[in-house]
């Protein structure tokens, strides 16, 4: 049997996995040049910083909680934090919650562990799957699929009408990220805070604390409606961002250096109660089934790879 994966975010790697795991020829196509998706992490002036997503949470499941443990023993990840800050128009407040993880080597380092072994081909960009399964021609027992509902409909040939109805209909919104840079750290106990009815920012995370070194690098997430005009030039909000960092943290941000990355689709719109879809050999996959979490792409993955390797 042989399976291509086309994407190599947590999800496809995910489901590349379990397929190599029963003994299933699989190919995984991406076309960056490292694993990870929105789980990147860039070196920026020699260190690396998460511009994707900012942690990930391990429920009470079997399958992510065993492998989170094993990051967690093997030192690819820790928890971070169990309190988010929140910051709104009326003050600032902190909200306890479930513990955060995060990885001292940028969370991409974890979906590079889990590709460990795997063909993963980078820099393989796919322009076509379809007719039938084929992937820029060439034949394949199963194909997936794992990445955001608008980049998939970018690759579906026509015929593949009920995959194409499946990703049909969903918005997505944009963010963008800004890494800065400062010359000394001068805020405290800031770990990550949320930011409520502010038009320029919604999460600010201490990338130092995050990543456990204690370098002075903040990661801010703009809002949606901001991400979405300035798509084409998102160096263009850093200044809006380096103004609005003032109303989150005390005293003077000395800015050495800043780098911004444009997520078009980084959040899906809702959920999904499936965690994947399959039919005919062709599978669909990633955050935008199930919940839109690290934990739920993984499982999303990891399910779709089973089921596929079930129906040898």
């Amino acid at each position: 049997m042989s399976v291509a994966v086309v994407g190599a975010g947590i999800s496809g790697v995910a489901c590349a996995r379990a397929l190599a795991a029963a003994g299933v020829d699989v190919v995984v196509h991406e076309r960056s040049r490292a694993v990870g998706g929105r789980m990147a992490s860039p070196r920026l002036h020699e260190r690396r910083v998460d511009t994707g997503a900012a942690y990930f949470t391990v429920a009470p499941d079997a399958g992510f909680a065993a492998v989170a443990a094993d990051w967690s023993h093997r030192g690819l990840a820790h928890e971070w934090t169990t309190t988010m800050g929140v910051h709104s128009p009326g003050g600032a407040t902190t909200k306890d919650g479930p513990a955060r993880w995060s990885a001292p080597g940028g969370l991409r380092s974890l979906v590079a562990d889990l590709a460990d072994g795997l063909d993963v081909r980078l820099g393989s960009a796919v322009s076509a799957v379809g007719p039938g399964l084929l992937v820029d021609g060439t034949t394949h027992d199963a194909v997936v699929l794992a990445m955001p509902d608008p980049q998939a409909l970018r690759l579906l040939d026509p015929t593949h009408a009920a995959a194409r109805a499946q990703l049909t209909g969903r918005d997505w919104k944009p963010v963008i990220a800004v890494a800065v840079g400062a010359r000394t750290r001068t805020w405290s106990e800031l770990t990550a805070t949320f930011v409520n009815d502010h038009p320029v920012l919604a999460l600010v995370v201490d990338d130092g604390a995050r990543r456990g070194d204690g370098a002075p690098v903040l990661l801010a997430h703009t809002t949606n409606a901001l991400a979405a005009q300035h798509l084409e030039d998102p160096d263009a909000v850093v200044p809006a961002v380096l103004t609005a960092l003032a109303d989150v943290l005390p005293g003077e941000l000395t800015v050495e250096w800043t780098h911004a990355h444009r997520w078009t689709f980084a959040q899906p719109a809702g959920s999904r109660e499936d965690t994947h879809w399959l039919t005919d050999g062709l599978g669909l996959c990633g955050d935008g089934w199930g919940a839109a979490k690290v934990e739920a792409a993984w499982t999303s993955g990891t399910a779709l790879g089973r089921a596929i390797a079930a129906r040898r």
